[in-house]
């Protein structure tokens, strides 16, 4: 299998109440930077043949020491993100398709990643893959903890209580069919139309697409609150002890 990795990490992190010109994704887990949990997951995992890594210009040299001292050999591209987490997608998309019009090697899927999702595990990249190219698209998900409701129209007391058994949180990396992927990123770029993630996208775009889902621990947080660190930090030390 050939899997193409797309990992996004341009956001600014405003929720981490960091001090200006510092990224979420050089804050340590285990004495390594977010990023580097996220790249090495990518690149141990069997079915990705490359990465592409979308994020401000100013990381680009500190990202590509890292790589280079950490034997990411798998990391081909760093593309300059885009104003919207689509766009900064969308950009590696591009590169990607140039890479192919030269080579004329297609990739079977390509996976798209939160940089900020620095615990996903290799097997489970490798699983999101196989079932993105046996059904197309595969997004992996939780079932949320909490009781989930509706807020009112008026904005300031509750409405409906959803039925949280039909209900799961979204993670990364979703995959889908490399062909997939470009075309609905080509059409929501000719049509200015955003969402939150690529599932949304192929949604919109081809809803006849079923998207099949995974169901993953809890362990793939993404770090986006500053206790979010806290939690990641506890996880990775469990799972060096298991190893041990």
């Amino acid at each position: 299998m050939n899997a193409i990795a797309i990992i996004a990490a341009s956001g600014i992190g405003k929720r981490m109440q960091l001090k200006d010109g510092m990224s979420k994704q050089m804050l340590e887990i285990g004495g390594y930077p977010v990023i580097y949990h996220t790249l090495k997951a990518f690149q141990d995992a069997r079915a990705v043949s490359a990465i592409y890594i979308a994020t401000k210009e100013e990381n680009r040299v500190t990202f590509e020491k890292m790589a280079v001292l950490a034997g990411f050999s798998k990391l081909k591209a760093i593309i300059e993100g885009g104003k919207e987490r689509q766009d900064s997608v969308n950009n590696c998309i591009k590169a990607i398709e140039r890479e192919r019009h030269m080579t004329g090697v297609v990739a079977d899927t390509i996976l798209v990643h939160d940089g900020a999702r620095p615990l996903i595990r290799p097997e489970e990249i490798d699983e999101i893959s196989h079932l993105s190219l046996l059904f197309g698209a595969c997004v992996p998900a939780t079932r949320p903890k909490d009781t989930i409701k509706f807020i009112g129209s008026d904005l300031q007391f509750f409405g409906e209580t959803l039925d949280r058994s039909r209900l799961l949180q979204v993670q990364t990396p979703q995959g889908f069919r490399s062909e997939l992927l470009v075309q609905v990123h080509e059409q929501a770029e000719l049509e200015g139309w955003y969402a939150t993630d690529d599932a949304a996208l192929v949604e919109r775009f081809f809803p006849e697409q079923l998207i099949k889902i995974l169901e993953t621990g809890y362990h793939n947080i993404k770090i986006t609150t500053p206790e979010d660190i806290c939690v990641a930090e506890a996880i990775y030390q469990q799972r060096i002890s298991v190893k041990k």
